[in-house]
């Protein structure tokens, strides 16, 4: 059962009722992250998600999590590129404290001096462990070599000199401008009665204040680079991108079977052919990334820096064959067959069902319609999906990035 409710103060809530289980996950989620900064902001989402756990009007830092932990509950936070996300995960009989805390950590934070110039270092090492990730650095650089250095071409983190100087104020104004009620979506799953979500939604959200909220423009832009990082480690990594399609496109899910066929699992063709025929990579698959304006169909392939130049050869060979010759039925029915599981095993985890509902009301305004995208998936024909793979696949319009021991970067 899954209830919405428009709160007096303009913040929504959305209820995913789950009986049977002991548990439930609750989420505050905001409409801003990365593609929405500028340049003398970039990285301020990330620092202000990281200091909203380190003290409040009434606990310290330590008093936030010890109080968790006290609940046997778990915390945390994540920074996107256009959503950032606290939430917490309690047994029902905990439900109420949980949330409490998680309201106290998000409306009253107080982002203490000290306590920013701690974390400071803290983001500042993420940052140096982001350089030393050479697959997350290679995903970083391939968003850049996509979009330029704006919008959804941002590092979530941030340069280290943006963090070096951020101020109270700085976070006190980004954060008056941002989490706006409008821009609030509280998220709740699990065994959790409407009637206690929306008592909890209403005490402790039902008055909160903010300025008029006036949603950023995003400059998006597809700059289509080929960017390379040299870097003395025992992997090569490389990554291509290919412009695919925005978020509510009705092509969408033909363009979600389409990228499970080619590397979204280990019957995938990439996978077969780089991993299993040839033995060029340990790692390698493609994703999509789907983003209000525009979207993403992305390969990326962790290899031997001695072999790099033939798994970029063999990835391109075969996408060009995919782009040819289309996909079998066989393929059609399978790759079919993983979007609906997919779909229906994550409505058995309260953290992914938080997430899945709390998304899309925040994104859409719209419930996620369970029935509705199966029943999509069903009505889907090979046809459908042909046809995106005939739209998608323009190499006069790719974007390379790679990360390694190379001379010179790989060229697709």
């Amino acid at each position: 059962m899954v209830t919405t409710k428009l709160l007096k103060s303009g913040v929504r809530l959305i209820v995913k009722q789950m009986d049977g289980l002991f548990s439930v996950t609750m989420g505050i989620l905001v409409g801003t992250g990365a593609a929405f900064e500028r340049d003398d902001e970039d990285g301020i989402s990330h620092f202000i998600e990281h200091m909203q756990f380190k003290g409040t009007d009434t606990r310290t830092a330590f008093e936030i999590s010890d109080a968790f932990d006290a609940l046997g509950a778990q915390v945390n936070a994540f920074t996107g590129k256009d959503l950032t996300c606290y939430y917490a995960k309690s047994t029902s009989d905990h439900v109420s404290d949980a949330f409490a805390l998680l309201s106290d950590l998000f409306l009253n934070s107080t982002f203490p001096e000290e306590e920013m110039k701690r974390e400071k270092g803290v983001v500042l090492e993420e940052i140096n462990m982001d350089e030393d990730s050479p697959e997350d650095l290679c995903l970083d650089l391939l968003a850049r070599a996509t979009f330029g250095s704006v919008a959804y071409g941002r590092n979530i983190l941030g340069p280290a000199k943006n963090v070096k100087r951020f101020t109270r104020e700085d976070l006190f104004r980004y954060k008056a401008e941002r989490y706006c009620p409008e821009n609030i979506v509280l998220s709740f799953a699990g065994n959790i009665s409407i009637a206690q979500a929306e008592d909890l939604a209403e005490r402790y959200f039902g008055d909160l204040h903010g300025e008029k909220f006036t949603q950023r423009e995003k400059k998006i832009e597809y700059v289509s680079q080929n960017l390379f990082r040299n870097k003395q480690i025992e992997q090569a990594h490389f990554a291509i991108s290919f412009p695919s399609v925005e978020r509510e496109h009705p092509s969408m899910n033909a363009v979600q079977l389409m990228n499970a066929v080619l590397g979204g699992g280990m019957s995938s063709r990439l996978f077969k052919k780089v991993r299993e025929e040839l033995g060029l990579a340990y790692s390698v698959y493609s994703y999509t990334s789907h983003y209000q304006e525009t979207g993403l169909l992305s390969v990326y392939a962790g290899v031997n820096p001695q072999k790099a130049e033939e798994a970029a050869k063999a990835v391109v060979s075969v996408i060009q064959d995919y782009k040819k010759n289309g996909l079998t039925e066989e393929e059609f029915l399978r790759g079919r067959e993983q979007l609906k599981s997919s779909a229906v095993f994550s409505q058995e985890n309260t953290s992914s069902q938080m997430l899945l509902y709390g998304k899309h009301l925040l994104y859409t305004g719209k419930v996620y319609d369970l029935e509705g995208r199966m029943a999509e998936l069903t009505a889907l024909k090979r046809q459908d999906v042909l046809d995106a793979i005939s739209a998608h696949f323009d190499f006069a319009r790719v974007s390379v990035a790679s990360v390694g021991n190379l001379k010179e970067g790989i060229r697709v």
